[in-house]
């Protein structure tokens, strides 16, 4: 039995209550990837808050708390102005929100680059305050010293390859990279070097199909693919995207729902009703008992 927190979707309020928690691992993912291959893709999603952690762990393997809070729960124009403050209090929601995903969290730019020991600071911090199980960081080979120094005194770590919009400034925006084979060699490298490092995954984003699927198959620990191929050991969507929040959305989003469709419907119907006065009916009103 561990003590964590029960969602009350009637109140929206958490509770802590002794609950059986059967939370998947970080080696139970690692593991899911075997001489090469993984027979059981991994499923992962960002999630942001409690709620909607909720509505997704049944479904998913790891819930990532993504700095692209920023840009969609923010509406920040890059993650590079999202802050440490911002992840742990999102990444505290999320934990208290699911039961069986890994909780993976960012770390934010500029809390990591600097040295290990620095990033070392940023990670045991967000792991203690959010009950999260692993950090990720963005970067290549200059990055896997310290990916194996946080390793090396306990802390998960997520490599992230590719596209990194961290970088955003750096690569002068957010177009598909790897199609030169320079660019396509560096950022073989760099997984390497991050899987070598002792990260239990990897995400690779926005590089070209053939790219991402001679790494998943060169690279020992699983990868998370997003824009990327079917061949990754696992896929990840920002949830917004995925649940058509958005109307512009990156080419290798498929929307799963018209989320933002309906949204729009029922904000409509309700002002309606408010404007005639149809809500609230007598159903949603407290009347004084009639006295006997």
């Amino acid at each position: 039995m561990s003590t964590t927190f029960t969602l009350d979707t009637s109140t929206s309020r958490a509770h802590p209550l002794p609950e059986p928690v059967r939370r998947l691992t970080v080696p139970a993912i690692q593991g899911r990837k075997k001489d090469g291959a993984t027979a059981e893709p991994i499923v992962m999603l960002t999630a942001y808050t409690a709620r909607m952690a909720q509505l997704l762990d049944p479904h998913c393997d790891m819930l990532l708390v993504g700095d692209s809070l920023g840009q969609v729960i923010y509406g920040l124009d890059t993650t590079v102005r999202v802050t440490l403050d911002m992840m742990v209090a999102h990444g505290a929601a999320v934990v208290r929100g699911s039961y069986r995903s890994v909780v993976v969290v960012d770390l934010p730019f500029g809390t990591y680059e600097a040295s290990a020991e620095q990033a070392f600071a940023t990670a045991s911090h967000v792991l203690r305050e959010t009950g999260a199980a692993a950090v990720k960081m963005e970067g290549g080979e200059v990055l896997a010293p310290t990916v194996e120094f946080l390793v090396k005194r306990g802390i998960p770590v997520v490599g992230h390859v590719g596209l990194t919009p961290q970088a955003v400034n750096a690569l002068g925006g957010y177009g598909a990279r790897g199609r030169s084979e320079a660019e396509a060699l560096k950022i073989a490298a760099d997984a390497r070097a991050i899987a070598d490092a002792g990260a239990f995954s990897l995400v690779i984003e926005g590089v070209m199909e053939p790219l991402a699927r001679a790494i998943t198959t060169e690279i020992a620990c699983p990868t998370i693919g997003i824009g990327a191929s079917p061949a990754c050991d696992g896929q990840v969507l920002v949830v917004d995207d995925m649940l058509g929040m958005f109307e512009r959305v990156p080419r290798f989003v498929r929307r799963f729902d018209d989320v933002a469709a309906r949204v729009t419907a029922a904000a409509a119907g309700y002002a309606a009703a408010v404007r005639d006065r149809s809500f609230p009916g007598p159903a949603e009103l407290y009347q004084p008992k009639a006295k006997g």
